[in-house]
């Protein structure tokens, strides 16, 4: 208890540096902690699961992929043809609508960029939709009936909505920009629950194929030259690896060699390969920033705390006179290091995940589909032993400097 006593009296000698460590040990792990949250969710989307797993189905040879939509039904039944063949337990397709409020300005304020799919599977097949907490699951249910009820109707993000400048309730016309000549008009019926669809819309996949429909009749009976390029992605749920396997198998054999030609791979497989791109990005992260971040952390803890040592050379050897043995003042230096450290790291941790989850609404840092970041809640620890483990390193060195003063020097110098 005494030690501790002294601990914190140590840091309270020299208020302006200890606090200008914190500050400094607070801004790094800042750094880390967002760092390691990208590194998480990517982690996480990337992790092949054991059950419940999600199969995605894109064309073969080509990116963007484009299907016919005459492939939906036998890829929603995961190419099953006998009775004993394996099927999904539920599917989902994307039809992907990018437009522009404004043909003569194309800027990114003016883009946006339409999912077109089943209402109900918002619910059932997306992402973080699936598992939202009783309530946010009521409003979205309610919004995804408005959907169902108005075939004309969007669903968008909250940052989407305000870049867009509209409100829940407006009209407004999308000018195809992958879709030449066809313009949808569309009203807002509701928004996504914050987080990961802030910046995503979503429509009824029934709208944007009656209106290739309708722009076939407008143009005697010629087809849209995108009408048979419609099909993007089909998401499929199956319950375990073994039936994932049986039904690639089935796909294979179905639509491997058809003209296109399609895959099936999970969606773990398939985000990774999205990802692909931006594999230098993130292998720096892991393991350039992330260890450069560490390494200077531990040099900020370790100056600090050594140009404290050196000051109390003639106190530490009074110690020693005094009876303190050479374990106890490497504890004294060890603890102020690591009370510095452990304090600072779970404030900044803490206050990160509380300020960009809660208040800015994510780390606006845009990798393939992923808009924005939030702070994991695993945050909390990861601030602590970072903390901890750059204070241990940084001030090993200080304290056995600080354990091996000798008196007899110490004195000699003062005499």
């Amino acid at each position: 208890m005494k030690l501790w006593l002294l601990i914190f009296k140590n840091m309270r000698r020299n208020v302006l540096r200890s606090v200008l460590t914190a500050v400094g040990t607070m801004a790094l792990v800042l750094v880390i902690t967002m760092v390691w949250s990208v590194l998480a969710l990517i982690d996480k989307v990337t992790t092949e699961q054991s059950k419940n797993l999600k199969a995605v189905i894109t064309e073969r040879w080509q990116i963007p992929s484009q299907m016919p939509l005459s492939y939906e039904k036998r890829i929603r039944e995961g190419g099953a043809v006998n009775p004993g063949d394996a099927r999904p337990t539920d599917s989902m397709t994307w039809q992907f609508f990018g437009g522009t409020l404004d043909l003569k300005n194309k800027g990114q304020e003016n883009m946006v960029f339409v999912i077109a799919m089943e209402p109900e599977k918002l619910a059932s097949m997306m992402d973080e939709l699936d598992t939202l907490p009783p309530g946010e699951m009521s409003d979205l249910l309610a919004t995804i009936g408005k959907l169902k009820q108005n075939r004309q109707g969007v669903i968008l993000g909250h940052d989407r909505l305000e870049k867009m400048n509209k409100r829940v309730g407006e009209k407004f016309v999308l000018h195809g920009l992958n879709y030449k000549d066809l313009d949808l008009e569309l009203e807002i019926v509701g928004t996504f629950p914050r987080g990961r669809y802030d910046l995503s819309a979503a429509m009824d996949c029934q709208y944007l194929n009656a209106a290739l429909e309708k722009y076939r009749a407008d143009h005697g009976n010629k087809a849209h030259p995108m009408a048979e390029k419609t099909l993007n992605l089909v998401w499929l749920r199956l319950p375990d690896p073994e039936t994932f396997l049986k039904v690639t198998e089935q796909i294979d054999k179905e639509l491997g060699k058809g003209n296109p030609a399609v895959k099936c791979e999970t969606a773990a497989s398939g985000i990774a390969s999205f990802l692909e791109p931006f594999q230098d990005m993130i292998w720096a992260m892991r393991w350039l920033l992330t260890p450069a971040v560490i390494i200077t952390l531990a040099l900020v803890i370790s100056n600090a705390i050594s140009i404290s040592v050196r000051q109390r050379r003639s106190e530490l050897a009074v110690m020693k006179v005094l009876g303190f043995r050479p374990g106890q003042i490497m504890v004294l230096v060890l603890g102020e290091a690591l009370l510095l450290g452990v304090g600072a790291g779970f404030l900044s941790a803490g206050l990160t995940y509380l300020i960009i989850n809660f208040y800015i609404g994510g780390v606006p840092f845009p990798i393939a589909f992923f808009p924005k970041f939030f702070i994991a809640p695993s945050a909390l620890w990861w601030g602590v032993a970072v903390g901890a483990g750059a204070a241990l390193a940084g001030s090993l060195g200080p304290a056995i400097a600080a354990r091996s003063v000798k008196v007899s020097e110490v004195f000699a110098k003062v005499a």
